[in-house]
């Protein structure tokens, strides 16, 4: 805590810079390899694709098939393949490596020392963690409509129930799409904050976080729970689904944010009142 004998020119509000840090983590190799790979997936399953013999005829489309049929069928499988496991460890990673990092390289407490005050740290930390999980989020459906439009044509976005939307309309549920994905990961993001102040180990945040999901999808599938399922944070995961069709369902959507915010919330939290009361000694 500074009192009046603080340092001449010492602002509270001018430590840890956004900018100074958005730089620090753009230059880490975790940052730069999680962007190639949202760059280079899409790319790896046009190459896939390619490798892959059609099938006998059956007189239905699998997702496979209907991902060959144009360029925002492309990109709706290219989130359904990642969104339950790979987006996740991308904001566990960001949010779970931001502060526990810090301790493992013993330079949290520098930091603290200079002095940057906690609650500060941990909000610049978020703000740019969160940056950089949206901006991945958004990079990889953007990169799949540009190599399954190249590849496979500006063709209607064709549903496995048969609805059609323009291209034009596709790419905007599209992005919507991508919007829900990463507000309803608001979820994963708070527990790996709270993780990452509660450990000195990146891989315990970022691990503990994806088991969670993890743990969360089994326990959504068993039926037998009923509407004990609706409480999961990954209850309603897939609820972008909707937008595949003419006419939006919201209902799910809707309930799915505010699930996902109020669970981010709580887990904010508890990481706020969990750093500030933490003995920092590395």
């Amino acid at each position: 805590m500074i009192g009046t004998d603080a340092a001449e020119g010492y602002r509270r509000g001018k430590t840890l810079r956004l900018r100074i840090e958005l730089v620090r983590q753009l230059t880490r190799l975790r940052t730069q390899v999680t962007f190639s790979l949202m760059v280079l997936l899409p790319v790896l399953l046009w190459s896939a694709f390619q490798l892959t013999r059609s099938g006998p005829a059956t007189g239905t489309l699998s997702f496979v098939d209907l991902a060959k049929t144009s360029g925002p069928n492309f990109t709706v499988f290219a989130l359904f393949a990642s969104a339950g496991f790979l987006l996740v460890v991308v904001v566990a990673l960001f949010f779970g490596d931001t502060v526990a990092s810090e301790a493992s390289w013993s330079s949290l407490r520098y930091l603290l020392a200079v002095p940057v005050p906690r609650a500060r740290l941990l909000r610049q930390k978020s703000i740019v963690a969160a940056g950089l999980s949206v901006t991945a989020i958004l990079l990889l459906p953007a990169v799949s409509l540009l190599v399954g439009t190249l590849a496979y044509g500006e063709s209607d976005l064709v549903s496995p129930t048969g609805e059609a939307l323009r291209f034009s309309v596709a790419a905007g549920r599209i992005l919507l799409a991508a919007l829900y994905i990463a507000v309803h990961l608001s979820w994963i993001a708070g527990l790996a904050l709270l993780l990452s102040v509660s450990t000195n180990a990146p891989l315990g945040a970022v691990g503990g976080a994806v088991m969670a999901s993890i743990v969360s999808q089994i326990l959504d599938s068993i039926t037998a729970l009923e509407d004990l399922r609706d409480y999961l944070p990954t209850h309603y995961a897939t609820a972008w689904a909707d937008l595949l069709a003419e006419q939006v369902n919201w209902g799910d959507m809707i309930r799915g944010v505010f699930s996902a915010l109020a669970y981010g919330a709580v887990f904010a939290c508890l990481a706020v009142w969990r750093f500030a009361y933490k003995d920092i000694t590395s």
